[in-house]
Parts: C-alpha cells; sequence; structure tokens
C-alpha cells in the first residue's frame, strides 16, 4: 500500500507513540487485564480517539485510511490498545448518518475535546449474530423512553460516558422495530454493569453485561427515526470492520517481525534456524498473506473514503473475514517457529494468537462475513 506524505508523517508519528507508549505496557495489560485509561488521555490529546468527529465539530476529520493506519500500527504490539484509536467511531456514525444536527451539535463536540469513551450496545445473550432477535424494548411514555432488558458483549460500555444502545420499540423480532438511542450511565438511572468477562484474549477492553431496568431517556436522545435503528448500526459496522482487518494485519506483522529477529537468532545444529528451508518457507507465506490483506484493507478503506457504500458494504465483510483469518495462521505459525519458547508468556506471540482468535468472532463472525459475501455475489 503506498501512501502519500500525509498519511507516511501520519503513520510515523503513531509509529513513534506506539514504540514509547504502548509497547512497554502491551504484556502487562494482557496479564492484569487492567483499563489502560492512560492511553485514553493520549489518544484524546492525539486526535486518535475522535479521529472521525468532522473539523465543524472540533474534530480532526480524519478518515477511514487514517483509522486504518492509526489501528494497523498500535495493534502491532497490542489489538486491545488499537481499539482505542478510532474508539468514538461506532458511536459517531449513527448521529452523522442518522442523527439530527441538534444532536451532532449536542455530543460531537464533546467527543471531540478527546478523553471521552463511549460505546455501542447491539448484542445481547440470545441475539448476536442475529440481531433481530433482540428482547431489549424501549416504551413512548410522554417525552421519554422507558428501556428494559439486557445487552452482551459491550466492549467497554462500562467504561462509557455516552453509549448508542438499540432496543426495540415495535414489533417482536426481526430488524424492522429496532431503534438507537442515546444512553448516559452516569446519569440515568437504571443502569448497571454485570462481571467483567474473562476473555482468552484481546484483554484490558473490559466486555461487560449492561441491565437496564426502567431506564428513563429523554425522546431527544432517540437518533433518527423510530425503527430505523438496525440501519444505523449496520452502517457503522461497515465503516468499523475494515478497521478489525487493519488491527488483524498489525497483529500479523507484529507477529512475523518476532518470529523472523527469533529465527535469526536461535541456533539449533550449529546454524540459525533462519538458514532452514522448511523455516523460510514458512516466514514467506506469513509475508505474502499479511501483504494481501493489508491490500484488501486499504482497497475497502479507499471504497469509504470515496462513499461508495455498496462496495464498502462487501468489501468490508472481506476485510474482516480475510484479514482475521490470515492473522490466525500468521500467529499460530509464529509460535510454531518459536518452538517450545512460543508456548511460553515470555514471548509475545502466545499472547498475539490468543488475541488473533477473536478478531475471527466479534464485529459480526467471519461465518456471518461469508454469507454476507456470498448474498452480494449471488444477488
Amino acid at each position: 500500500m503506498k501512501f502519500n506524505e500525509e498519511q507516511v508523517a501520519f503513520r510515523d508519528s503513531v509509529r513513534r507513540m506506539v514504540e514509547r507508549h504502548v509497547a512497554p505496557i502491551a504484556a502487562e495489560i494482557d496479564e492484569t487485564d487492567r483499563f489502560p485509561r492512560e492511553l485514553v488521555e493520549l489518544f484524546g490529546e492525539m486526535g486518535l480517539m475522535q479521529l472521525w468527529v468532522p473539523e465543524r465539530y472540533g474534530g480532526p476529520e480524519g478518515n477511514l485510511t487514517m483509522m486504518c493506519i492509526a489501528r494497523e500500527e498500535i495493534s502491532r504490539v497490542s489489538p486491545a490498545c488499537g481499539s482505542i484509536a478510532g474508539l468514538n467511531t461506532m458511536f459517531i456514525m449513527p448521529l452523522l448518518h442518522f442523527g439530527s444536527e441538534e444532536q451532532r451539535r449536542r455530543f460531537l463536540p464533546v467527543i471531540a475535546k478527546g478523553g471521552v469513551v463511549t460505546a455501542i450496545a447491539i448484542s445481547e445473550p440470545q441475539a448476536g449474530s442475529d440481531v433481530g432477535a433482540m428482547t431489549t424494548r424501549a416504551v413512548r411514555e410522554g417525552d421519554s423512553y422507558v428501556i428494559n432488558g439486557r445487552k452482551q458483549w459491550c466492549s467497554y460500555g462500562v467504561e462509557a460516558e455516552y453509549i448508542v444502545l438499540m432496543a426495540r420499540t415495535a414489533g417482536s423480532g426481526g430488524a424492522e422495530g429496532i431503534s438507537a438511542f442515546v444512553i448516559e450511565p452516569a446519569r440515568m438511572k437504571g443502569i448497571t454493569f454485570g462481571r467483567h468477562e474473562r476473555k482468552m484474549g484481546w484483554r484490558g477492553a473490559p466486555n461487560t453485561p449492561i441491565f437496564l431496568d426502567n431506564v428513563r431517556v429523554p425522546a431527544g436522545n432517540l437518533i433518527g427515526e423510530e425503527g430505523k435503528g438496525f440501519k444505523a448500526s449496520m452502517r457503522a459496522l461497515d465503516l468499523n470492520r475494515p478497521t478489525i482487518g487493519a488491527q488483524s494485519v498489525g497483529l500479523a506483522q507484529g507477529a512475523l517481525d518476532a518470529a523472523v529477529a527469533y529465527a535469526r537468532e536461535r541456533k539449533q545444529f550449529k546454524r540459525s534456524i533462519a538458514e532452514f528451508q522448511g523455516v523460510q518457507f514458512m516466514l514467506a507465506d506469513m509475508v505474502m498473506q499479511i501483504e494481501a490483506a493489508r491490500a484488501l484493507v486499504y482497497e475497502c478503506a479507499r471504497a469509504g473514503d470515496e462513499g461508495d457504500w455498496d462496495r464498502l458494504n462487501v468489501l468490508a465483510s472481506m476485510a474482516k473475514c480475510f484479514a482475521s483469518d490470515m492473522a490466525m495462521r500468521v500467529t499460530t505459525d509464529a509460535v510454531q517457529v518459536f518452538g517450545g519458547y512460543g508456548y511460553t508468556r515470555d514471548y509475545p506471540v502466545e499472547r498475539m494468537m490468543r488475541d488473533a482468535k477473536l478478531a475471527q468472532i466479534f464485529e459480526g463472525t467471519n461465518q456471518i462475513q461469508r454469507l454476507v459475501i456470498a448474498r452480494h455475489l449471488l444477488a
């Protein structure tokens, strides 16, 4: 992927920041599952959290390519920390595409200042890939909606000041009747959080159930029209999935870099293992897969930057699916290159392999992505 001068300068500034502030704490965050609040402040100062806020609301007015660059660079050492870059995208997008101007002027300047954590709550215990099975319900009562239900897998929700929450306002099934609301956990009664999920990887990025018990939300916090929340969430996912692909590329690149360095140093039979053809072929396969995934991710980002929504929809699924499958293969091979040491926590590839698995599951499982791609192909 060839970047222009501005993009190269942006990439290099992120890379320097990662070396100084993220790499030294990556292993500790994985070990303790600590949310790195200090990175929220730092990324906010750099404009990384609020990349997509338009300039007219005080933001840096970044684009999908910049989002992918930032997440790829940070994910070379920690995809959990990489998620904090552009974290506010999933909150911002429904407002930009479906919210009112009053809502945008109310929320976006606050986000633009940096250091504000937001989240989006879509999934439920029985509504993951099948969003239409959502049962959390919002009932209109005068100037408010009263919301009852439960959300699952809400990344960063427990840390968030604002959450875009999907709830059913009509019907009992299907995508129609789902609406989007802005909720404010610290200011609204009836919102509680369950225990932190104990994840295999991607630690330091909290996932916590949300319980909603007669939560009263002002009608002015409804985003767009009733029943249009599913469309809002799908647009947000289309724009976020390529960044998961970018994180997968960064994660795989980090694993390859570690494997190459180790292969040069490790000696067996009086030679470095990098001299053995079996290891050379593994490394060659790894770099080919990474470059192919990187090209797909940034082609998808280009479609998003150009507003080519029809193309973006299918490319987003391709980029997320292909890159995360690639990251799983590459990190597994990196562990193999390290041999017995790769299976220990003394080296980073063990953590990288665990992190890679989640990328195949969240933001829509790779099986769902293949359904999206096939339906587009056969339409």
